[in-house]
């Protein structure tokens, strides 16, 4: 298991006990770098939405564990956020979660002459991911090829 790896799931044992407790989800446990600085990010979420007085709970209970557990060892920034409105759908539960929902999908290479699609998760599988469109057009996707999958939003 890479570091990485080891990081991300350790941190996501520990959290999980803490979110039944708060009723809260966790929607994902990161551990990136970016511009230089190791960031560990914990994504939660709850019905109704996630507050900051939510993150804070979560962000100071992981913080003293990852204090006196001190497995981590480059120097890293510590994030505790609700996912956002723009955020990749990864795991089963964000697809499960999904359906029904408009979402834009983007492909590595381009499918009839277009890369940038949006529709209405129908269903997915391990191999497939299928859409219906506006018009009424069902279109289905190799999981491989979708660099990029996540909720449509308009404003």
């Amino acid at each position: 298991m890479a570091k990485r790896e080891e990081y991300e799931s350790k941190t996501e044992s520990f959290l999980m006990p803490l979110m039944k407790e708060n009723n809260f989800e966790l929607v994902d446990v990161e551990y990136v770098k970016e511009a230089g600085n190791w960031y560990l990010r914990a994504y939660i979420d709850k019905e109704g939405g996630i507050t900051v007085d939510d993150c804070e709970i979560v962000s100071r209970r992981l913080g003293e564990w990852l204090d006196e557990k001190d497995f981590i060892e480059d120097s890293y920034i510590l994030e505790v956020s609700s996912p956002g409105l723009g955020r990749p759908l990864k795991k089963d539960k964000d697809f499960d979660r999904s359906i029904g929902q408009e979402v834009d999908i983007r492909l590595y290479s381009p499918m009839n002459k277009q890369k940038d699609f949006t529709g209405t998760l129908v269903s997915y599988n391990k191999e497939h991911v299928t859409i219906t469109q506006e018009d009424g057009t069902e279109l289905v996707f190799d999981r491989p090829a979708i660099a990029l999958i996540r909720l449509a939003f308009d404003f």
